[in-house]
């Protein structure tokens, strides 16, 4: 492949993401009443949605500090302030660039001098495996106990095998990454050598109770912003639904087919709030509010910015 291709190509994918976005917005506009969706969300209240923006806000923090944490046990010192400067950029970044990871790896280069881009790296990929993990974890409990409470929230048939499924996936990959550890030659010497960094970053007596408090801790402020900017649009969810249903939607902005999961994330949610006796018009009005509210929650990113503008001038 020539390098003019092999610098197309990721410009082709941004460009195919932006599209893939605006198709599934217009799609869903199209199927969930867009004009019935464009007048709730003129009906939001403005409390709720600050609330959405403050439990935001607080899970940037929160982040950062488990960052923070991370990057300690692996050698890296970073300041509370400098870890919340770069958690903002990194945010910022993340919902600007199609792909939703560009400004994390920029975490990761920025954060290099003191012990290599390896060590960095793994700093950020481990800081947010954790969270996925707490998010995992908050789902597939809250499912089985909605599965298994009689006279509870009532699941459909075609939707319990696939949930089981991956939650069973997820319950394995664990054991799976441990018998990983024991393949023959080089390939096992590097899972290994993986596995017990990974350990080290967030199971080690010292930070373990850290790293579950943190984690949870960013998994509810994410649960309650959506919830927040549910309630601002009209759209009343029990705990219980807000602890099942939507990480299952925010799990979708985790497929990098659009820019920063637009269009995937409202489509999930026009597709399961109904589960809970919403409308998908309303679903898709609720997924949009915590959109733009995640949105300006992160422009404290710009900032950083501005001040590195004016620090290289």
């Amino acid at each position: 492949m020539t390098t003019a291709a092999l610098s197309f190509s990721p410009r082709l994918v941004r460009v195919g993401q932006t599209a893939a976005t605006i198709g599934l917005l217009a799609f869903l506009w199209q199927i969930a009443d867009g004009p019935e969706t464009a007048r709730i969300l003129t009906t939001a209240e403005p409390v709720w949605l600050l609330a959405g923006f403050l439990a935001l806000t607080i899970q940037t923090v929160l982040s950062a500090m488990r960052w923070q944490l991370t990057a300690a046990q692996l050698g890296i010192k970073l300041p509370q302030m400098h870890a919340l400067r770069e958690y903002y950029l990194a945010q910022l970044v993340n919902q600007a660039v199609p792909g939703g990871v560009v400004g994390d790896a920029a975490r990761a280069v920025r954060s290099r001098d003191q012990v290599g881009l390896i060590a960095s790296g793994q700093a950020v990929v481990f800081e947010r495996l954790a969270g996925q993990i707490a998010m995992f974890v908050t789902m597939a409990v809250a499912f089985l106990a909605t599965l298994l409470a009689p006279g509870g929230f009532e699941w459909p048939a075609w939707l319990v095998p696939p949930i089981l499924l991956v939650i069973l996936a997820g319950t394995l990959t664990p054991f799976a990454g441990f018998v990983a550890t024991q393949l023959p030659g080089r390939v096992g010497v590097i899972i290994k050598r993986q596995w017990l960094t990974l350990g080290k970053a967030l199971t080690e007596r010292n930070v373990l109770l850290r790293q579950i408090v943190l984690s949870l801790g960013t998994v509810f402020c994410n649960l309650a912003a959506f919830a927040f900017c549910a309630h601002a649009v009209g759209v009343a969810l029990q705990p219980i639904i807000v602890l099942a249903l939507v990480p299952l939607i925010l799990f979708t902005m985790l497929v990098p087919i659009t820019i920063s999961g637009w269009g995937v994330r409202e489509g999930a949610a026009a597709a399961l709030l109904p589960l809970a006796g919403v409308s998908a018009s309303q679903g898709f009005a609720a997924s949009i509010a915590f959109g733009l509210v995640l949105f300006v929650a992160v422009l404290p990113g710009f900032l950083v910015l501005w001040r590195q503008a004016d620090e290289d001038s």
